[in-house]
């Protein structure tokens, strides 16, 4: 069982910066997908952002070169940071892991972005 609580959200303005935080309750070392999920129009899970355990990251055309997802082995950390935020990225930020083909989600952290 992994358990996946986030934090970091809240209000900001357009062109603002926000670091989402997520703790991983086992060692993230044995984890090899990890990432961020939002929700899209049609209330589907929406991908955001992954990083694997070897080094590669993926990201949701729209964010790509204002957001970056990075793992923390150390401290069973996964953060998002977001930079020069857009109103459309307005939304419920869950964190995501995969261990052993069973995927885990975190309860969300709000982010709001004023245009």
């Amino acid at each position: 069982q992994v358990q996946l609580v986030e934090s970091g959200g809240g209000l900001v303005q357009a062109g603002g910066s926000l670091r989402l935080s997520c703790a991983v309750s086992v060692s993230i070392e044995r984890i090899y997908l990890l990432g961020w999920f939002r929700q899209a129009m049609d209330n589907q899970r929406e991908f955001v952002a992954t990083a694997s355990s070897d080094g590669i990251s993926n990201y949701l055309d729209s964010v790509k070169g204002r957001f970056t997802i990075s793992r923390d082995n150390a401290k069973n950390m996964v953060y998002l940071s977001m930079d020069n935020l857009e109103p459309e990225d307005t939304n419920v930020y869950s964190c995501y892991a995969v261990q052993d083909g069973t995927p885990y989600w975190g309860q969300g952290t709000r982010v709001t972005v004023s245009s």
